[in-house]
């Protein structure tokens, strides 16, 4: 399968459009959002710094990111800030177009928030060594899939194959795939710190561990899936964890910075994350912070691994690559592809393939679509690959030093990658400009007419929009006969991801065309339209634009916005020349 289709829009043919078609395989289209591109970037790309106009970006938005980065590292009206510090990297097309730093690696004294003294702080640098946390997933399943391309392991094989110890209390039949798609039935973790004594005796717990749902039968992110597929890597390759990561992965690829149990004379490079109690641990730095990754030596499949933004970028450009970077191959192109396969559309709104999380708005902000690839970790970090624009967004965080209760830094990792999302141009259908909106959470926009001289003829109204928007962030048409009561118009969309049929509201993510739309509004003496686009509470996108809007009676044009862009009032709306 070509990665274009995994991404949903291979289908797209060139017939009738502008902007908006894919990209071949292998061309060049730098600094397009809407130019989706088919299969991986060429093997030979490499990462090198640019700046944001070299990349054919706006840098507005990354600085906008960058600010709202700065902020939450300061404390708001709970007293404390968001979290202590953050690093950030945003790569376009092989090119490093942003990297920023703001706060601390190490502020705090004690879990109470007490900050040290101003002499004993570390602020971050660019190159400051992370807790990935949960990112150490993806390193466990390319360990995996790298015994998989051996010919070593199936992944529609049962694990009891290669581990007769976990076919037992009801796995018998789960298989190496559904612990890769989180689809095992498996609950999510075990305390294995505290209620087991050693490591020989939580491994154990873990192969002895029944399904708490039937295997296959639903989506249950669990750790305990990714700490058997760890075991499974070692038993297969006779090698530890730790060391089939670096001698597969990061050692082939010069991530000089990556690995678990970082040593001591890169202790000052490290964030700290939380001042542990319960297990009675102190301020942690330099050691994982899950308690049953700590409980393991530090070397788990669910978390353990440390790295920086520089390496992990690395990492996110051979998957662009589709395996490869800086002529070494960590995988066959047809295993990526895999990787990035959504095995989970049983499971709407959990889009996995084989370790990747797909297609999720939450984190991936503006760059989602269904074809890209990511993870998070809870000590505060996410990496977000899009295929289809050839981008990463890195944002690592310490969000929980001095604490964990402080709260979700969603927000932050959403706000970084869709600064890049909106970085990347969209130009306009038609002539110089569009109308555009990227309003936040809760908000309305509107694009409101005067009235319109109609009569007892129908008015037929058309114009182009991109959408890209969470599915209940909505664009809707309107039209009212007293400029008070507002009535829904029915649209009818054309272009690759488009509704079909008659629908009231507009909305959507990933596809990135333009989409030609028509409506007709009932014969009425006067009437005036109204576009509104509004938000909920959380999550959005690159934003709407609309082009092209014209209004015509019986063949005549009572508005066009090519000619008389002034015919309406904005509110939430600008016009943007890409």
């Amino acid at each position: 399968m070509r990665l274009g289709a995994l991404i949903a829009i291979a289908a797209v043919t060139m017939a009738g459009m502008t902007s908006s078609v894919v990209a071949a395989e292998g061309e060049a289209v730098t600094g397009r959002f809407d130019r989706p591109q088919q299969g991986f970037a060429p093997p030979g790309t490499t990462l090198r710094p640019a700046t944001p106009e070299e990349a054919g970006l706006d840098p507005a938005p990354l600085l906008a990111a960058e600010q709202k980065i700065d902020a939450w590292t300061r404390p708001d009206s709970t007293g404390h800030p968001l979290f202590a510090g953050a690093v950030g990297m945003q790569v376009h097309d092989g090119m490093v177009v942003n990297t920023h730093t703001a706060g601390s690696a190490l502020r705090y004294a004690d879990g109470a928030g007490t900050e040290l003294p101003p002499d004993q702080q570390v602020p971050m640098r660019m190159d400051t060594i992370f807790d990935l946390a949960s990112i150490s997933k993806l390193f466990t399943s390319l360990a995996v899939m790298q015994v998989v391309e051996t010919g070593q392991v199936d992944i529609d094989e049962k694990v009891a194959t290669y581990l007769p110890e976990f076919g037992v209390n009801g796995k018998e039949c789960i298989t190496v795939r559904q612990l890769l798609t989180h689809t095992s039935g498996l609950e999510p973790f075990l305390p294995l710190w505290r209620d087991w004594p050693d490591k020989a005796a939580r491994i154990k717990a873990v192969m002895d561990v029944k399904p708490v749902y039937e295997p296959g039968s639903t989506y249950k992110y669990s750790d305990l899936n990714l700490i058997t597929l760890g075991v499974l890597v070692e038993r297969i390759t006779g090698q530890p964890l730790d060391v089939r990561v670096r001698e597969g992965i990061t050692e082939p690829l010069g991530m000089v910075d990556t690995g678990y149990n970082p040593p001591a004379e890169k202790l000052d490079r490290i964030a700290a994350t939380e001042f542990m109690t319960v297990p009675d641990r102190g301020m942690i730095r330099g050691q994982v912070h899950d308690e049953n990754a700590w409980s393991l030596g530090g070397v788990a499949g669910h978390a353990g691994v440390f790295s920086t933004a520089a390496d992990l970028s690395v990492l996110g450009q051979a998957v662009l690559n589709g395996g490869a970077y800086g002529g070494k191959r960590i995988l066959r192109q047809d295993t990526v592809r895999q990787m990035l396969t959504d095995y989970n559309q049983d499971f709407p709104g959990n889009a996995h393939g084989l370790g990747f999380e797909l297609d999720q708005l939450w984190y991936m902000g503006g760059l989602t679509s269904p074809g890209t690839a990511g993870h998070t970790g809870f000590t505060g970090t996410s990496l977000v690959i899009d295929p289809a624009s050839r981008s990463i967004a890195i944002l690592l965080t310490n969000r929980v030093h001095p604490t964990r209760t402080w709260g979700s830094i969603n927000a932050a990792r959403e706000a970084w990658a869709t600064g890049l999302s909106r970085a990347l141009a969209v130009p306009p259908k038609h002539g110089p400009d569009a109308w555009f909106s990227e309003i936040g959470n809760l908000s309305t926009a509107t694009l409101t007419t005067k009235p319109l001289t109609v009569g007892d003829r129908p008015l037929r109204v058309t114009f182009d929009t991109f959408v890209d928007t969470e599915s209940t962030d909505q664009l809707v048409l309107e039209s009212s006969t007293d400029g008070t009561t507002w009535q829904p118009v029915s649209l009818r969309a054309a272009g690759p991801g488009a509704p079909g049929g008659e629908v009231s509201a507009l909305s959507g993510t990933g596809h990135r065309s333009w989409w030609s739309v028509s409506a007709m509004v009932p014969p009425s003496e006067n009437v005036a339209l109204r576009w509104r686009y509004t938000t909920d509470k959380q999550y959005t996108a690159r934003g709407v634009l609309l082009d092209g809007v014209q209004a015509v009676v019986s063949g005549n044009a009572v508005l066009d916005l090519e000619r008389e862009p002034e015919a309406v009032t904005p509110q939430g709306w600008q016009l943007r020349s890409r």
